[in-house]
This record gives C-alpha cells, structure tokens and sequence, in this order.
C-alpha cells in the first residue's frame, strides 16, 4: 500500500541493448492516462546506452523511476531482479512489459482494474506496433495462429494436471499484470538464460498452481515489435515461442535488435 493506502502498482521493464528502443517504450509510458504507479527499469548488462537513457528520462517522468543493473543475462533473471525489488519497497501490484514495446494508453488503468476485480494474474492481448507497419499476414494471419496455437495449450496433456487450479490461457510476458502476492507464493519468474524454457510460459503455469483467478484482459493491449518474427520468419519465431524447439545455432541472436 502506499501512503493514501491504496494499493501500490509497480511496472517492470527489462531492457538489454535497447537505447534504438526504449525511448518508445518510456515514452509510451510516460503518456499512460494513469500515471500514478513506479517503473523499475532493469538493464540486463547493456554494452550500449541504454542505462544513460533512462537516466535522462527519469529527471523529468510524471512517476519515480529505479533504475537497477542485473549481470545474469536472461528476460526472467531481469524480470526477477525488477518485480522482488519492487515488493521489496512497496509494491502490492506489479505489471511487466518490455523494452521494445509501447503500451497503449490505458494500459495501466487496464491492469489496475483487471487486478481490482479479484484477478491474480492478468495475460494481455499483443498486437503489433503500427510504426513497423505490419503487413496483413503479420497484422491478421499471424495473431490468428498465435491464437490456435495458445488453444493447443489449453489441452495439451501437459497443461492439464490435476495440480493446476487455473486453466491455461494465452500470455505474453511483454504484458502481464499479477499481485505482488502470487508472485511471493509461487515462486516468481525464472531466472534462466533467454534461450532456456519460455520464462512466461514458466511463471504461468507457477501461477496456476497457486491461484484460481488467472485470466486473458483483453483490454490491457501493449503493441509488440516484429523485429523477431522478421529477423526469423514464422517458422522459426513460432518454433521459438513453443518451448524453443527452434534455437539459432549461435546463441548470441537470441538477442534479436
């Protein structure tokens, strides 16, 4: 809780060699309709400019910005660091995007209601970012077999044992919103490198096993970059996505930028 006492939300955004990108993502941020939350960027041992940044931005943002540094590479590792620092210091609600990403302008009000309403972990919907210009098939086609595919999860034996008290849902890691709560309980993100078991697909099913109350909010909408799918193609994005049954030889591109 914070001073007034109403719960206190915290956004996480982990960035790795994201100076082209976050700017956007700040700035994306920085417009949200409900400014009242803290953002904890956390640089996952950037050799850019990242950190600098987002110390500019900082200085003038209509919220508190922490910035951490997190050594051990890996989404989930960040994503770890940021949301127990967060908890650490207040917070009761947490929400994540990342660092090439732009949250619509409601987004934070979105989650705020999502959680306010008794959900424990809230999965946005993803769309792509209009400023890459998406073509049909990636505006369209593609969200469509992301859909089948989170459809396939549902009933996939393995997301079906009895331990989980929630239903599957589809949920993107770039947006999410949970009580800092569920996230103590059941264990949090794992800290694994990038290209190891999906960390959001991981917290998820952690979070099933823990909560009842776990639910798509299809009006939290954050829109995501393509540059994976384009660097990539469908193929092997999709492969990536369903537990990295595609993974580059050279693990360094895990690192799409």
């Amino acid at each position: 809780m914070n001073a007034t006492g109403t719960p206190s939300l915290w956004v996480v955004v982990p960035a790795f060699d994201e100076e082209s990108a976050i700017g956007g993502t700040l700035a994306a941020l920085a417009a949200q309709s409900d400014p009242g939350f803290t953002l904890v960027v956390v640089d996952n041992a950037s050799t850019d400019g990242t950190a600098g940044l987002v110390r500019r931005f900082a200085a003038t943002a209509p919220f508190p910005v922490r910035l951490l540094h997190e050594p051990q590479r890996g989404t989930g590792c960040a994503a770890d660091t940021g949301f127990r620092y967060a908890i650490g210091h207040g917070a009761t609600l947490l929400a994540r995007t990342d660092a090439d990403c732009l949250p619509a302008r409601d987004w934070v009000a979105a989650a705020k209601d999502e959680l306010a309403r008794g959900t424990e972990l809230a999965c946005g919907r993803s769309v792509p970012r209009p400023d890459e210009s998406p073509s049909f098939a990636e505006r369209v086609v593609l969200p469509a077999v992301v859909r089948m595919t989170a459809l396939y999860g549902r009933y996939r034996r393995a997301h079906r044992h009895p331990r989980y008290r929630a239903p599957y849902v589809l949920c993107h890691g770039h947006n999410i919103a949970l009580t800092a709560d569920l996230y103590l309980r059941c264990g949090g993100a794992p800290r694994t490198p990038l290209a190891g078991p999906p960390e959001d697909v991981v917290l998820l099913n952690r979070a099933r096993e823990h909560s009842d109350r776990i639910a798509r909010a299809e009006g939290m909408v954050v829109r995501a970059s393509l540059r994976r799918l384009r660097a990539w193609g469908p193929r092997r994005t999709l492969l990536w996505c369903w537990d990295r049954r595609y993974r580059p030889a050279d693990e360094r591109k895990v690192h799409v930028r």
